[in-house]
């Protein structure tokens, strides 16, 4: 699986189930021999990451091994639970530098920057033909500190695109992890920096078509992302009455059918509902304050849309492969409208590989109900460049 000869993928990756034996051992001989400048592992939370954590000294290669828990695996198949996802990134055609940002809540944001600044130009030393670059993000999906991590990472990459997603723990919402180092790491985010000479595209996408019913927050706790109160109601009982349900109805299915937007930049971005919160109270997966205008989404045909977006990013030659940053919340639509089996063959044809998050990131900013991601091509593909 290797450098694209032969009808073979550039891009190696390779998925196991979590019961297999060594599924370490398992994913080495699935992915060859490399050499690797990184390997990816997506992670059922079925895992024990600890002991995962404790098998990769010197496993693919040498090659830095970084990875995350999911709320849902992406893999050769479409969607899947229970498995490990590896993708690895041959030394050939990809350089890797590898940040990891230990502590979440004591973020310097002046250090930040001139690490990543010092970092880049490191990378761009003996490739200025590599003309490809983006920064791929895996984060604590628990840590609440997601908006301010991607504000300060963008201000050290510049032009570099950055996307990436919250690691999960299925729909538990109890602990994440990061990997990195051979250690399982909470509170915690891993950043690789990646150049090559392959064309790539960064994209975002989403299937949300904002209404003219709107709501302003009244009454939150920005810190725990928590609103108690919207237009000076209980908050999940001013949500169901616009939706016209009773509050003790509303489910995780209910937020991915019925998200709220907000208005940034002459853009509308999602702000997800997590759950229902003490005494009536809704908690968001990314950032929350009073004064903040809502405004409720409906979803367009998720299949018919994913195709067509997919579709686009073949207009001009096909990926290689597509790693992704799928929101929870569309995987739920998928399944509460059984559009499982559709969204799946969709994401099998178009080569996308990655994993179900807790939230999304895209250049400076923390988004939810997206797929956030890079389609990576083949050397000496026309018409793409990183955006």
């Amino acid at each position: 699986m290797r450098e694209g000869l032969a009808g073979l993928p550039l891009v190696a990756r390779a998925s196991v189930d979590v019961g297999v034996a060594h599924p370490v051992r398992a994913l080495e001989a699935a992915l060859g021999d490399g050499p690797f400048a990184v390997v990816i592992l997506f992670i059922s939370p079925e895992v024990d990451m600890g002991g995962l954590a404790g098998r990769m000294a010197g496993r693919f290669g040498g090659a830095p091994v970084i990875g995350c828990t999911t709320a849902g695996e992406i893999s050769g198949a479409g969607y899947g639970e229970r498995e490990i996802v590896a993708v690895g990134l041959p030394a050939a055609h990809f350089a890797t530098d590898v940040l990891l940002v230990p502590d979440l809540s004591v973020l310097s944001r002046d250090t930040l920057i001139g690490e990543l600044i010092r970092r880049r130009q490191g990378l761009a030393v003996g490739r200025e033909g590599w003309q490809g670059e983006f920064a791929f993000l895996m984060v604590d999906g628990l840590s609440v500190r997601e908006d301010e991590l991607t504000s300060a990472l963008a201000s050290g990459l510049g032009p570099v695109p950055l996307f990436g997603g919250s690691a999960g723990d299925g729909t538990r919402f109890r602990q994440t992890f990061v990997l990195h180092g051979g250690q399982a790491l909470q509170n915690a985010a891993v950043l690789a920096l990646v150049r090559t000479d392959c064309r790539v595209k960064v994209f975002s996408l989403d299937h949300l078509v904002p209404t003219e019913r709107r709501m302003v927050v009244t009454g939150a706790d920005p810190a725990r992302r928590i609103v108690r109160t919207i237009n000076a109601e209980p908050a999940a009982q001013e949500y169901a009455r616009l939706l016209g349900k009773d509050p003790a109805q509303l489910t995780t299915f209910t937020f991915a059918a019925h998200p709220v937007v907000v208005r940034i930049g002459g853009k509308h971005h999602v702000r997800a509902i997590q759950q229902v919160g003490e005494n009536g109270d809704l908690v968001f997966f990314s950032a929350i304050d009073e004064g903040v205008v809502l405004t409720l989404a409906e979803p367009q045909d998720m299949v018919a849309h994913l195709e067509r977006e997919l579709a686009a990013l073949s207009a001009k030659g096909r990926p290689d492969v597509i790693l992704a940053c799928d929101c929870i919340l569309r995987r739920m639509e998928a399944l509460e409208k059984q559009k499982t089996g559709a969204v799946s063959a969709i994401l099998r044809d178009n080569r996308v590989v990655g994993f179900s998050t807790y939230g999304e990131q895209l250049n400076s900013m923390h988004v939810n109900q997206t797929m956030t991601g890079v389609a990576i091509y083949p050397p000496g593909d026309a018409g793409f460049g990183a955006v």
